[in-house]
């Protein structure tokens, strides 16, 4: 409900400046789609149904989808004395961010980040403050070499209310930003908390993560419905599951499993060849070996395509 009430209070004050250039415009003139965030982004099943979906319904497109999200991260700079039982800190998006910029050279970049930002302790205003200034320095910043951003709500939280009140305050301050800033923000939120709730009336153990934070892969294709409607791909309106999705496609099942192969090799190289302060990432192939290997994958799926 509060989310409703504040989406009610900032669309009587919307205009329709910055939307001059409409949201497929900047899609469509993307061939390299960069997303950054955490380990829901790490762990990257959105970008594989995204990638796979959007290769199958537009295969004239020449997309490339750079996944550099990384585990435990954080674009606020914080972190809990104690993260994993003291052996480092959280990694931040501030010391690698001109690295991967330099690297990829993207036309378009998706940003996911809230889940790890309040450090999973209740509401705290200077944590709020971290945040709010991590993210406005990530616009600044992919504004400054003329590329789109498109912020992303952080997925729901299902384990204590104490902070699933901060990440609901989290979206909501990003969404508004819609109208404050006539930014582009998509929300994955509250969609997800919705299915969330809608299912637990008739099931109340079921689940989008088992863990309350790592989204399943029914809450990974939710993250990408509610991307591929944003840019109007409507014929997604009623699936819920990717099962749904590829099954209805030709070739589609096939394909994804692809699509995820040539992730999996494409990201552990990227994240090798821009560096990051990490441990425990698996260290992935020199970029030019990962790029030959992916080529390979591609061209079954052109072949699929046909």
């Amino acid at each position: 409900m509060k989310h409703l009430i504040l989406i009610t209070i900032v669309f009587i004050n919307f205009t329709f400046k910055g939307y001059s250039q409409t949201k497929n415009d900047v899609f469509n003139k993307a061939n390299t789609i960069l997303f950054l965030g955490d380990s829901i982004t790490y762990h990257g099943h959105y970008i594989t149904f995204l990638e796979a979906y959007l290769s199958i319904k537009y295969p004239d497109q020449a997309f490339q989808f750079i996944n550099l999200g990384l585990s435990s991260e954080t674009v606020s700079g914080l972190s809990e004395a104690n993260h994993a039982k003291g052996k480092f800190p959280r990694p931040d998006l501030h010391e690698r961010l001109d690295r991967i910029l330099n690297k990829t050279k993207p036309d378009l970049v998706f940003a996911c980040y809230g889940m790890n930002d309040g450090i999973y302790l209740p509401f705290n205003n200077s944590r709020f403050s971290s945040f709010k200034n991590g993210i406005n320095w990530l616009h600044y910043k992919i504004d400054q070499i003329n590329v789109p951003i498109i912020h992303l709500t952080p997925p729901n939280y299902d384990k204590d209310k104490a902070y699933t009140t901060v990440l609901d305050i989290y979206s909501n301050w990003l969404l508004s930003k819609q109208y404050s800033a006539n930014w582009k923000v998509i929300d994955l939120h509250w969609p997800m908390q919705d299915f969330l709730d809608q299912k637990r009336k008739t099931d109340p153990s079921f689940f989008l993560a088992k863990d309350g934070i790592h989204p399943n892969k029914t809450g990974h294709w939710l993250m990408a419905k509610q991307i591929l409607l944003y840019f109007d791909n409507n014929d997604v309106t009623n699936i819920y599951n990717p099962e749904n999705a590829f099954n209805k496609m030709k070739n589609g099942l096939q394909i994804l499993n692809l699509v995820d192969k040539h992730q999996n090799i494409m990201k552990h190289a990227w994240l090798t060849y821009t560096k990051h302060s990490r441990p425990n990432i698996k260290a992935g192939l020199p970029l030019a070996d990962a790029k030959q290997k992916s080529e390979a994958l591609k061209k079954e799926i052109k072949l699929l395509l046909k």
